[in-house]
């Protein structure tokens, strides 16, 4: 039977990358095997509630190797073990440095949750049509 409780939490700090200086944001990077597709990403500043972004699993793990994402979020590599990650809003954007390593790391044990390539045999279609259904009968 499978532990579909199955969350992967790593803790780490991304450097924001301002004009005039860099600031360390701490930032807790989860995975949940309820959506095998996804990462989520908090970013903590100060005493506010988190920022949360969430965004496809599988664009930060290409975007430890090479450019990936065209759209709100783009990660890329840009020296030895420093990724880029670009997170773009209609209230602006923000630039973040990351350490490649921990990044591969935290997907390392996302994908021993759920392996790359097998995350539809975790999706409970029936689940998700029935929580569909009840939302447009609101």
């Amino acid at each position: 039977m499978r532990d579909v409780t199955n969350i992967i939490c790593k803790q780490t700090v991304f450097e924001l990358i301002a004009p005039d200086s860099t600031v360390s944001v701490n930032v807790e990077l989860a995975y949940s095997v309820k959506d095998p597709f996804a990462v989520e990403a908090s970013f903590r500043t100060g005493n506010a509630q988190p920022v949360v972004w969430v965004f496809a699993r599988e664009l930060l793990a290409d975007g430890l190797s090479e450019a990936s994402g065209d759209g709100d979020v783009t990660v890329a590599p840009i020296e030895r073990d420093q990724v880029e990650l670009v997170l773009t809003s209609p209230s602006g954007h923000a630039r973040f440095h990351a350490s490649a390593s921990v990044l591969s790391d935290f997907l390392e044990h996302t994908y021993a949750a759920v392996p790359q390539g097998g995350e539809y045999s975790w999706l409970d279609f029936d689940a998700a049509l029935t929580d569909l259904l009840e939302k447009t009968m609101d």
